[in-house]
């Protein structure tokens, strides 16, 4: 008996079934007597799997890739018989050519168009370079050509310190507070000049503390009265330093920026402060010493060498002295007053003309500075003189 066999009922049905044509089907008990669904399985035999799978019989025939033929001569394929059976085509006819020349025609090269003719050379600042080499400023071009580097405010600063001279001796004869509105700006002018004069610009910071500075001076004077005018400019200079110097500590710049803004600083509130002078000196005095910086800084601005203009501005000044002294009281000795005043004014105008200057800084420094240096002599000579 074999041991996969169906039971005998078993097989009468699937034979009788048989015999009538009739499909039969089995349950999955008769199809896997074993219980669980799936047939009984040897251990020792490998698994095939039974269901349609791809068709792996047939291989494709690959054909093998045609190597290209190698070149043939021209001389070889120039007789060739027409091939017809092969499916070749014949050769096209061939194409007569000319025969190669050995005289070659010259060809003359277009005629290069003409260099422009170069400008002519212009005073000002030469190109600017990449190759490592410095431009020279106009200053340093003036050195090196044997030329003074220096540059005068010109006649329209000359005029603006007149003008501002002649305030001053008009606010000098109506009083300390007539002569306090010239003043205030006579200060600002000159703390602004001597910023931009030191390249410091816009400096605003430094420009408002040294305005303040004489602004404050000028308040002691007025609340101190003349007789105690040189503690009060010298108190309010000397406060104004302390000042200057601790916000210079407390600044987070450089150390070589901080040096630079604090003489700058230093020397704009000493300048604004000393002007103050003006109001701590004799009405008188100061109507002189206005009038005689206002005709020297007009005479320095003449066309004329600077020898010759050095002493007719002098001149000029002793003769304002004089003139001025006799509407005021003071006589020749004003020709005195006014000769000192003039010699500060040169050097306030030599100040401001230093090193190729621009014209802002003759348009302020130009016109603030000898009206500003020339005030310690008008104090200091109309005490002496009154």
């Amino acid at each position: 008996m074999r041991p996969y066999a169906l039971p005998r009922a078993a097989r009468s049905r699937c034979s009788r079934r048989s015999q009538e044509g009739e499909p039969h089907s089995m349950s999955s008990d008769q199809q896997y007597p074993y219980g669980n669904g799936y047939p009984y399985q040897d251990p020792n035999v490998a698994q095939t799997w039974e269901g349609q799978t791809w068709d792996t019989q047939y291989q494709p025939a690959v054909q093998p890739a045609q190597q290209p033929a190698p070149p043939v001569a021209a001389a070889d394929t120039a007789h060739l018989p027409a091939q017809g059976a092969s499916g070749a085509y014949p050769l096209p006819p061939e194409v007569p050519y000319d025969t190669p020349t050995t005289h070659l025609r010259a060809v003359t090269p277009d005629p290069a168009p003409a260099a422009p003719a170069p400008a002519p050379a212009q005073p000002g600042y030469g190109a600017p370079t990449t190759s490592g080499h410095v431009r020279l400023t106009d200053a340093q071009r003036a050195r090196a050509e044997g030329r003074s580097p220096i540059i005068e405010p010109g006649m329209q600063p000359a005029v603006l310190t007149a003008a501002l001279g002649g305030l001053l001796a008009a606010g000098a004869a109506l009083g300390p507070y007539g002569l306090l509105v010239p003043l205030v700006l006579l200060q600002a002018v000159t703390a602004a000049g001597w910023f931009r004069l030191n390249g410091m610009w816009p400096a605003r910071q430094g420009i408002a503390l040294a305005f303040a500075g004489g602004l404050t001076a000028d308040v002691a004077l007025l609340a101190a009265g003349r007789e105690h005018a040189p503690a009060a400019i010298l108190g309010t200079l000397g406060v104004w330093v302390l000042l200057v110097l601790v916000l210079q500590l407390r600044s987070h710049a450089g150390s070589d920026e901080r040096q630079y803004g604090l003489m700058a600083t230093v020397a704009s509130s000493a300048l604004a402060v000393l002007a103050a002078g003006h109001l701590a000196a004799v009405p008188d005095a100061v109507v002189v010493g206005g009038l005689a910086v206002a005709v020297t800084v007009v005479a320095r601005a003449l066309p004329l060498p600077g020898a010759v203009t050095l002493v007719v501005a002098l001149l000029a000044a002793a003769g304002a002295g004089v003139a001025a002294g006799g509407m005021t009281g003071m006589g020749a000795r004003g020709a005195l007053l006014g000769l000192g005043a003039g010699v500060c004014a040169l050097v306030g105008h030599r100040v401001a003309s230093y090193d190729y200057p621009s014209r802002f800084v003759h348009m302020t420094a130009g016109v603030a500075l000898p009206l500003a240096v020339a005030a310690p002599a008008v104090y200091v000579l109309g005490r002496a003189l009154a």
